[in-house]
């Protein structure tokens, strides 16, 4: 394999993941209700073949040839019914790569709406939006329970072609779950991790 020749294959490549991934973007909306920022969910409609009934923000999968910053608006456009010229990104937040292969992008964002109640949502995606005020955040701590993620090996791996076989020694990891309680409903999961996120961001930054 002549060099001359990889230079030209890797030289202007630009890196990937290794494997195959699906990336998804969402909007972390901020509203003002009563001169005081709240921050605004969605609860997922409940004839969703995916997570039906779950509070979330608004967001989806980044299509082929658009940025995440672009799928973020776009999708809070077509779920909330919001003209784009209304929504206003702030910041790109942190990003989560998943152990389900996909990467989560997220946007703080500002909507630039009177009042959350006039929201006309599209019904066959989202069944409800309700506001939090974002102090409730700031002053709650979320419950926090850890899951052990480790490999499922199936019988017929070729243990044979590894050390130790059998007994190798797979690397395991921890997921974070956070979960907030606010009046009767729980934020829970990557919406709720999204927020934890931010919040010791906020808190860290204050301390300096």
């Amino acid at each position: 394999m002549d060099i001359s020749l990889l230079k030209q294959i890797f030289e202007n490549r630009e890196p990937r993941p290794f494997h195959k991934y699906q990336y998804y973007s969402v909007l972390v909306p901020l509203v003002n209700h009563n001169d005081s920022t709240h921050m605004l969910f969605e609860v997922r409609a409940d004839q969703l073949k995916r997570q039906p009934n779950e509070i979330c923000f608004p967001g989806g999968r980044v299509e082929k040839n658009e940025s995440p910053k672009a799928s973020a608006i776009r999708e809070t456009h077509e779920e909330l019914n919001i003209p784009t010229d209304k929504i206003k990104i702030i910041s790109e937040l942190d990003y989560v790569v998943t152990y389900s292969n996909f990467t989560l992008y997220t946007f703080l964002g500002e909507l630039d709406i009177q009042d959350a109640k006039d929201i006309k949502m599209n019904k066959e995606e989202v069944q409800e939006v309700f506001i939090v005020p974002f102090d409730f955040f700031f002053e709650t701590d979320p419950l926090l329970h850890e899951v052990d993620i480790r490999p499922n090996v199936k019988d017929d791996f070729p243990f044979e072609l590894i050390q130790n076989g059998k007994d190798y020694n797979w690397r395991t990891g921890k997921l974070p779950v956070y979960f907030y309680q606010y009046e009767d409903k729980v934020i829970w999961g990557l919406t709720a991790r999204i927020i934890a996120n931010m919040v010791r961001i906020i808190k860290e930054d204050q301390k300096k």
